[in-house]
């Protein structure tokens, strides 16, 4: 891990996270606190289907950087490993990349939110994800049918805008992407 990995206070570590069994379940470690998931419901996974294939068609050719899809390994801390529904590491920020896993901030880190994690991404993971760094954080609401794009700004995440799904989606982020927010929810 590098250097850089140093968490604040005790708690569980990514060596406790590796030694979980691999049984299916969504693991993550926030402020040293281990956290499990169930598999997500088909409307979470074809938001977040729809939304990777998009992002993934204007990244890609432009070479932007790398485009990932849950489950990837993001190693915010010592005590901070999550696992986030789509991760973007910019060519800028590739130094974050290894083989394993991510270690350090991406760019930009979506949460499609469920039931049983939507308090924790709307406030835990809000709070990490500023805290140790990530610029973009996109969370999706599927009952709500909304998209809320955030960027931090120093240690806290500011709203820059929220898309309904009558609107057309056009993040900060990229220039020239835009998709109709109907098209999250379609089959």
């Amino acid at each position: 891990m590098h250097d850089n990995l140093i968490g604040t206070g005790g708690g569980l570590t990514y060596e406790d996270y590796c030694a979980l069994p691999d049984d299916g379940k969504r693991y993550e470690i926030l402020d040293g606190e281990l956290f499990v998931s169930p598999s997500p419901i088909p409307l979470h996974q074809l938001i977040t289907g729809n939304l990777y294939a998009e992002l993934r068609a204007h990244i890609r050719p432009r070479r932007l950087g790398r485009l990932f899809v849950a489950p990837l390994d993001i190693l915010l801390s010592k005590h901070n490993i999550v696992e986030p529904d789509i991760v973007y590491v910019s060519n800028a920020k590739s130094g974050v990349m290894t083989d394993k896993n991510v270690q350090g901030a991406p760019d930009l880190l979506v949460e499609v939110l469920s039931p049983s994690t939507r308090k924790r991404d709307l406030q835990d993971k809000r709070r990490i994800y500023a805290e140790w760094g990530v610029d973009w954080y996109w969370i999706v609401d599927p009952q709500g049918e909304t998209l809320d794009e955030l960027q931090r700004i120093g240690k806290e995440f500011a709203e820059v805008a929220r898309f309904t799904r009558s609107t057309t989606f056009s993040p900060r982020l990229f220039p020239g992407f835009a998709i109709d927010m109907n098209d999250l929810w379609e089959h």
